[in-house]
């Protein structure tokens, strides 16, 4: 009779395993008893208890109406995930991510250093409450240097929905896109077309491309400069026909101020011409 030890992934067959080793060993063999001691974070230890437990503490709940004794048998979901690696989404990003929507560099708050590019991840909030698991789209230093991108792809949703209040769509980027929209440089679902600005593509025209903002701006001085006859052309325009406006505003003023004093003078002569004849 033999007694070992064994780690390994959910799905393992140790029966089978026992077999294998009797064959190594020439002499046969097949599992006695299996025990798990272990699974994920959780182990024989002073958290462990009974069905016996639950039920008590349930019962002492309804009786009594105090928690302690149910919080001591049944322990958060996070428990599970304190092994893997953090994402501290913002509290405004987080009721998007419950939606399914996929964690964006300006979402992120906090990171751990040992991230990598295919890994899982728990995103959290400010308060520790976990989110959704993710696969990292960034490394831990790509996150550090740059501005945008995709962080990380939603796999498994956690948390309920609008447990946060809904923000998206009210940032500095969601409004530009909004006036991109009007102005024909985006397609009516957001996405790029001929007409759409250099620095806009660079930012979301590959979603799977991580771009830094040093870049962009460079970019968008080199725009500025090459429109800025443009520029001074249309705010000469612009100036010539608020003065035309004003120049119309004046004689439309004047013109309405004489109406007024022929009326004015109208009447007088009326009111005299009536008194006239009552004398």
């Amino acid at each position: 009779m033999g007694i070992f030890w064994v780690s390994c992934e959910a799905g393992t067959y140790v029966r089978t395993l026992c077999v294998h080793l009797g064959y190594l060993l020439g002499c046969g063999a097949h599992m006695q008893e299996l025990r798990r001691c272990r699974s994920g974070s959780l182990k024989e230890d002073s958290t462990m208890v009974t069905m016996h437990d639950i039920k008590d503490a349930q019962w002492h709940f309804e009786q009594y109406g105090k928690e302690d004794y149910l919080r001591r048998c049944i322990m958060p979901l996070e428990i599970l995930l304190v092994g893997m690696p953090r994402v501290v989404v913002k509290d405004t990003s987080v009721n998007a991510v419950c939606y399914g929507a996929q964690l964006m560099l300006p979402g992120v708050l906090r990171y751990e250093s040992n991230i990598e590019v295919g890994s899982e991840v728990v995103l959290i909030t400010t308060k520790g409450e976990a989110i959704a698991l993710a696969i990292a789209q960034m490394t831990t230093s790509t996150i550090a240097t740059c501005d945008h991108g995709i962080v990380a792809r939603t796999k498994r949703v956690i948390m309920d929905r609008d447990v946060y209040d809904k923000k998206w769509k009210l940032g500095p980027f969601a409004k530009k896109k909004e006036d991109l929209k009007k102005e024909g440089k985006l397609d009516k679902f957001g996405r790029v077309v001929d007409s759409t600005p250099e620095a806009w593509k660079m930012l979301f025209g590959d979603a799977e491309k991580a771009v830094n903002i040093n870049d962009v701006a460079q970019v968008v001085n080199a725009t500025k400069g090459k429109d800025a006859p443009k520029v001074a052309a249309a705010k000469e325009d612009s100036d010539a026909e608020e003065e035309a406006k004003d120049k119309k505003r004046d004689k439309k003023e004047k013109k309405e101020k004489k109406e007024k004093k022929e009326k004015k003078e109208k009447k007088s002569k009326k009111a005299k011409k009536s008194d006239s004849d009552s004398d």
